[in-house]
């Protein structure tokens, strides 16, 4: 059975369904990234066999033994070695030491990426947002626990109509896409493009989609980050207004679904609810939340 060495140092994140953990650890004198996927078993759910979930167990490996995004414009990926066993695989990386590349370079970064030549294999992930906003449908019928906070209303509004908004994005220009393009996982820079690791959630999706998602937990105002985005994307691609519309919906619903999940893992502890939001695994989400206050005044009238 796979077990990680002694002497590896556990990191954090690493929260996929078949992640069994990272760590870093070294070759000689050279700092490595060790990543272990498990193998879905037959008790499983399904959506970790299939390739165009969101979930899909061996998409990060996929990505790079056909090393698709090694000269992809704006994002780029590094080599890896991939190893395979009974049990899962195990994916041995360099380590990137974190360049703190500014936000504002990241978002054009990302518009390059959403006209890139990104081949379409089967393994790609599609329908990402519409996937997640079903699983949170069937495993609690909504955000219950944002219905008890003083967003209540605005939550209820944007759920109800989550099939409205999610139609309108499977309308818009669909284009390469990270699909967690956070800082930490933009960490490093090569040249004009940006390094990116952590392609399990590779796939397509709506313009802007990834610029929303970035701009969740970007230290950096939406509207900056929207220009440097549109500098980015390739003429012709798509419209200002359809990036726009696709950063907004796709911020706003990520952030709710963030805020509840995080609410909803204290919200069974001791005390009252509205005690709990100053606690530093709760505040950065509700923070994020308050910043999207702008793309609720525009949708809510859609």
């Amino acid at each position: 059975m796979w077990a990680p060495e002694p002497g590896w140092h556990p990191l954090p994140g690493g929260t996929g369904p078949s992640t069994v953990g990272v760590w870093r650890t070294t070759d000689g004198e050279r700092p490595l990234v060790v990543k272990r996927l498990a193998r879905p078993e037959p008790h499983d759910p399904r959506e970790l066999s299939d390739p165009t979930h969101p979930a899909y167990w061996r998409r990060e490996a996929d990505v790079l033994e056909t090393g698709i995004v090694r000269a992809t414009a704006g994002l780029r990926g590094q080599p890896a070695s991939v190893e395979e066993d009974a049990g899962g695989l195990t994916i041995t990386r360099e380590w990137v030491e974190d360049a703190a590349v500014p936000g504002l370079f990241l978002a054009v970064a990302l518009g390059r990426f959403a006209g890139s030549a990104l081949p379409r294999p089967a393994f790609l992930c599609r329908d990402q947002l519409r996937r997640r906003l079903e699983r949170t449908a069937h495993a609690a019928g909504g955000w219950p626990t944002l219905a008890r906070t003083a967003a209540a209303d605005v939550a209820h509004h944007l759920w109800e109509r989550r099939g409205t908004f999610l139609d309108l994005l499977d309308a818009l220009p669909q284009v390469p896409q990270h699909g967690d393009p956070c800082h930490a996982n933009l960490p490093g820079r090569i040249g004009d493009d940006a390094l990116a690791i952590d392609w399990a959630t590779l796939g397509v999706g709506p313009v802007g989609g990834d610029l929303g998602l970035f701009s969740v937990g970007s230290r950096e105002e939406f509207d900056p980050l929207l220009e440097a985005y549109l500098l980015g994307l390739p003429a012709g691609t798509a419209t200002r207004d359809d990036v726009l519309l696709g950063a907004r919906v796709v911020a706003l619903y990520t952030a709710l679904s963030r805020a509840e999940w995080v609410l909803a893992r204290v919200a069974s502890g001791e005390g009252p609810l509205l005690a709990k939001f100053r606690h530093p695994a709760v505040a950065p989400h509700l923070r994020a939340l308050q910043r999207q206050f702008a793309h609720v005044e525009a949708l809510l009238g859609w």
